[in-house]
């Protein structure tokens, strides 16, 4: 899988495809660990269809990343994707920001 990335410093960000879920979710992980920056901003506005397994996925590589030293944030203006995280309190889990400026400050 190739994923659009930018990187900012220290900290990479990742633009999630469309689809973030069911076959994807493997390609994902292998393809967001194998970056070469453990510090990562996740942006999910791109994506249009996140499932169960799309959001494990997003727990899963912050688990990875921190027992590397490293950490994980998401970005996402879009209200779909803003409200599941909300109505699965993963926003409580992940940290969540606004935009992806914000994401990638938050980690200074």
């Amino acid at each position: 899988m190739n994923l659009p990335t930018e990187i900012f410093g220290e900290v990479i960000v990742v633009h999630t495809p469309e689809e973030l879920g069911g076959e994807q979710v493997d390609q994902f992980q292998t393809c967001v660990l194998g970056m070469d920056r453990h510090n990562v901003v996740l942006d999910l506005d791109s994506t249009e269809t996140l499932d169960s397994r799309g959001l494990t996925s997003l727990c899963d590589i912050q688990d990875k990343f921190r027992e590397q030293g490293g950490d994980v944030k998401i970005a996402v203006t879009n209200s779909t994707n803003r409200k599941i995280l909300e109505i699965t309190r993963l926003d409580q889990q992940l940290e969540v920001f606004e935009s992806v400026v914000d994401a990638v400050r938050s980690f200074r």
